[in-house]
């Protein structure tokens, strides 16, 4: 399977299909209007959303981390949609049912497609929910666009440091565990401190994306100065013992170059956070969102 230099994409037709396959299966089963694709052409390829919720009232977009999908969103979608429209996004450049045609080369890349995606969905002023990867691109793509943005959420989000050993060392970790039957993989959840290797929905997938070559930027640093020029209402929930960073520094340089955020550390959690604590996460996300 050739695809262009720089573009994100499956290695082989055979694994696409498979990934395929058991991916419409998971959509039908698990998130609400996961039947109901809604494909979107960008300047980058193809984005795919999926909206379910409430018919009325300000839509909330789920972006997922980096090799997620908009499956990984499944614990929430139906919760969030009880008073809000939910649209959760297959991001072009990650494993789902999204396909890229033009490199990612550049954030600013990324985040223009971000906002062709929202403009091709009709959504202006929506409130943007990312987790790590996600949360880094939604804080970006205010930056880049402001006033597009309703709020922000971001759950441990990435663009606080450089990206160190320790991360490298859990996300292999992780991915070893991944691999192993599926007890003994439970099992080894809390040695790694990793709660995703419990949920046997977002498992089953794992094996199949391990076909999938991801070719999106790292993203680099926010300035005490970006941070500040955030003005919408912003949600920061970040693991108390994240692998991603110091967490506890975080939130203190958090709570000083943005006031008016809203910040937490939430207990026992790592980069893990979504799946750790998901009842406290939707709790917070809902409780902001009104």
């Amino acid at each position: 399977m050739k695809t262009a230099e720089g573009v994100s994409a499956f290695t082989s037709t055979a694994g696409q299909e498979r990934f395929d396959t058991a991916y419409r299966a998971a959509l039908a089963r698990l998130l609400p209007g996961g039947t109901d694709p809604i494909r979107v052409t960008t300047g980058y390829g193809e984005a795919v959303a999926y909206r379910g919720g409430a018919a009325t009232g300000t839509p909330v977009v789920l972006l997922p981390g980096a090799g997620g999908n908009a499956l990984t969103w499944y614990h929430y979608a139906e919760r969030l949609g009880r008073r809000h429209p939910v649209i959760a996004l297959d991001p072009i450049g990650e494993p789902g049912a999204a396909r890229q045609t033009r490199p990612l080369s550049t954030e600013r890349d990324v985040v223009t497609c971000l906002d062709e995606t929202l403009d091709g969905l009709g959504l202006d002023g929506a409130h943007l929910v990312g987790m790590s990867y996600g949360g880094w691109a939604a804080l970006r793509y205010d930056q880049e666009f402001p006033g597009r943005t309703a709020s922000l959420t971001l759950l441990d989000p990435g663009g606080f440091g450089a990206i160190g050993a320790r991360f490298w060392i859990w996300l292999l970790a992780g991915g070893l565990a991944g691999l192993s039957p599926a007890p003994v993989r439970r099992r080894l959840a809390g040695l790694v401190r990793n709660a995703t290797l419990r949920d046997d929905e977002l498992m089953s997938l794992f094996p199949l994306t391990m076909k999938f070559r991801r070719r999106l930027p790292v993203p680099s640093p926010f300035s005490d100065a970006d941070l500040a020029a955030v003005s919408v209402p912003t949600l920061v929930l970040l693991g108390e013992r994240s692998a991603l960073y110091p967490a506890a520094a975080v939130a203190r340089r958090l709570r000083t170059a943005m006031p008016a955020a809203r910040v937490e550390l939430v207990p026992g959690a790592s980069h893990d956070l979504p799946v750790h604590s998901p009842e406290l996460v939707a709790d917070r996300i809902e409780a902001f969102l009104v």
